[in-house]
């Protein structure tokens, strides 16, 4: 009887303990912000547990704690995680207005998800080399995006499109024939995900020709300028 009594009391005490143990409730996501996600479709993550007695996990990597990745099942609305990288298509990301939902099964088979807001561009500029576009040399259209981390990255022809008033736009470069005599030209620029970001540049295009005097014809003539000053 003794032994049937505690035997009772012990199973009674593992399952109490159980039922009091502390259940993940909440899973907060991170992203490395080093890892340029602005322009670079892949991101480190990071994962806080918050459990139901306040008590939190981290996993390893990114934020440095115990929780190994392999321990977890982690997927996404937009691409993959692989041991804690972020694998996702811009395109998407873009339709998701920058959101994407991740969906974490802990061990003990307990699904939470949460949101990860990765940077957009809020704004557009262009940052010209040079003040002032010659005749049949191409000029290269520098334009630059300000996104919601607080940086600004050059973008390319594949996040914006281009269009001008004179000459014509090769890649990223605009290109004046030899024998245009226009005095300014137009330039303007759409970010394609969100084309109510525009821009508009008047630049005004070199009159006097180059003096082709100053220019060294050879190495002999530097040595001669040089002996000149002496």
């Amino acid at each position: 009887m003794l032994k049937s009594f505690l035997l009772c009391v012990a199973i009674g005490m593992s399952l109490l303990a159980n039922a009091q143990q502390a259940k993940p409730v909440r899973v907060i996501a991170f992203y490395d912000a080093d890892a340029v996600t602005e322009l670079y479709n892949t991101a480190p993550l990071g994962l806080q547990l918050v459990y139901s007695d306040s008590s939190i996990q981290k996993t390893t990597g990114l934020l440095e704690g115990t929780l190994r990745w392999n321990k977890l099942k982690v997927s996404s609305n937009n691409g993959p995680v692989q041991n804690g990288i972020l694998t996702f298509n811009r395109n998407q990301l873009v339709k998701d207005d920058y959101r994407i939902v991740l969906t974490v099964t802990t061990p003990d088979n307990i699904s939470l998800q949460t949101t990860l807001e990765l940077p957009t561009v809020v704004g557009i500029r262009f940052n010209h080399y040079a003040d002032s576009i010659k005749r049949d040399i191409r000029f290269y259209l520098n334009i630059e995006g300000k996104f919601s981390s607080g940086k600004v990255f050059p973008l390319d022809t594949g996040t914006v499109r281009f269009a001008t008033s004179d000459g014509k736009i090769i890649g990223q470069d605009l290109l004046l024939p030899k024998s245009d005599t226009i005095k300014f030209v137009t330039v303007e620029a759409w970010y394609k995900a969100n084309e109510r970001l525009y821009l508009r540049s008047v630049l005004p295009v070199k009159q006097a020709p180059d003096n082709d005097s100053l220019l060294l014809k050879n190495t002999d003539d530097l040595f001669k300028k040089k002996k000149r000053r002496q």
